[in-house]
């Protein structure tokens, strides 16, 4: 009989503060380095179903890009994918006979909401159940970010993936015998009336960014080895203020980490940011920072409950697209339908 489908889901992120520390060996030269980050409620996708014969398809249902190769070895031999995530999962994996994979993500292109991580981690797992194999999920985190580091062809963050993989609210602590994961207690009601999440409508690069400033950190740059210590202290600080719910520091926090940031990279904010923010600080934003790298994609705010609505009114009115979303509570979802 045929393997059953498989289908999985796992949420993006947005990223408050110690964002770039994530990437290795940068942690390793600021001891006590800590990334805090919450999954959201905008999600990626991935279904893996049998096809008869050997033939492979790969559909992306947002992006409208398909491959097909007759077989796993044309698949191999191919020059170039247009569903280039899922054809490299694919050679990785090498599901027997033919084979479906159909993702889809509700990230914008471009968002800095790690919507390609969460995509990779959800392909992950589902050709992983649809092949047999069993992962941890930290194995699994780890071979989604070497995936996407061949992908991209840069070094990559391990930040974006936890929040797919666990949900919630966390601060991950970057040390030399690992990285390990802490949920916050904050309740995700508290967050879901602080936080409006708006997508500028143009994409970023997140690589480009974080290359950027990674080479100036490795070549010794002191000025951006500076800015990092203050973004880890502030780090560790939001991690501190989210579990007292002291909203006023973390407020303080966020605007003290993209006031440090726009400093380490020229582009990492652009003149749409700055009005986006200046609009919603008139409208009674406390803080706002670009998502994952900058330079596009989208902005977070911290708000107070009863601003949001006028700030996401005002965000509107400058061209911004309010993402409808919250704190999503549950990391990847696996379901395996019966035959």
């Amino acid at each position: 009989m045929p393997r059953p489908s498989v289908l999985t889901q796992a949420p993006c992120r947005v990223d408050l503060a110690g964002g770039t520390l994530d990437l290795w060996p940068l942690y390793l030269f600021h001891p006590g380095a800590v990334t805090v980050n919450f999954a959201v409620t905008v999600l990626t996708s991935c279904r893996v179903a049998p096809l008869s014969g050997k033939r492979i398809h790969l559909r992306s249902l947002d992006t409208r890009r398909e491959d097909r190769f007759r077989s796993l070895e044309d698949l191999a031999c191919a020059r170039g994918y247009r569903h280039a995530l899922a054809a490299h999962l694919v050679r990785l994996f090498a599901p027997e006979g033919g084979v479906l994979i159909e993702t889809r993500s509700e990230s914008p292109a471009g968002a800095g909401i790690s919507g390609s991580s969460a995509l990779m981690v959800a392909t992950a797992a589902a050709l992983a159940r649809y092949t047999g194999r069993k992962f941890s999920r930290e194995r699994l985190r780890a071979l989604a970010q070497n995936v996407e580091a061949q992908l991209i062809q840069v070094p990559t963050g391990c930040q974006d993936y936890y929040p797919a993989l666990f949900g919630g609210v966390a601060a991950l602590h970057l040390e030399p015998d690992g990285i390990h994961r802490r949920a916050l207690p904050v309740p995700p009601e508290d967050l879901d009336a602080r936080f409006v999440l708006a997508y500028t409508g143009a994409p970023r690069q997140s690589g480009i960014n974080n290359w950027e400033v990674f080479k100036a950190h490795v070549n010794g740059d002191r000025r951006v080895h500076r800015n990092f210590e203050q973004i880890a202290a502030i780090a560790r600080g939001m991690r501190d203020a989210l579990t007292r719910a002291d909203w006023t520091e973390a407020a303080r926090l966020l605007r003290a980490e993209w006031k440090l940031r726009r400093t380490n990279a020229p582009g990492i904010t652009t003149p749409l940011i700055d009005r986006l923010v200046s609009a919603a600080m008139k409208q009674g934003a406390r803080a706002a920072k670009a998502c994952g790298a900058g330079g596009g994609g989208c902005v977070v705010f911290l708000v107070e409950p009863d601003a949001k609505q006028r700030v996401s009114t005002a965000l509107r009115r400058h061209g911004a697209r309010i993402l409808d979303c919250r704190v999503a509570r549950d990391g990847l979802t696996v379901i395996s339908p019966r035959r």
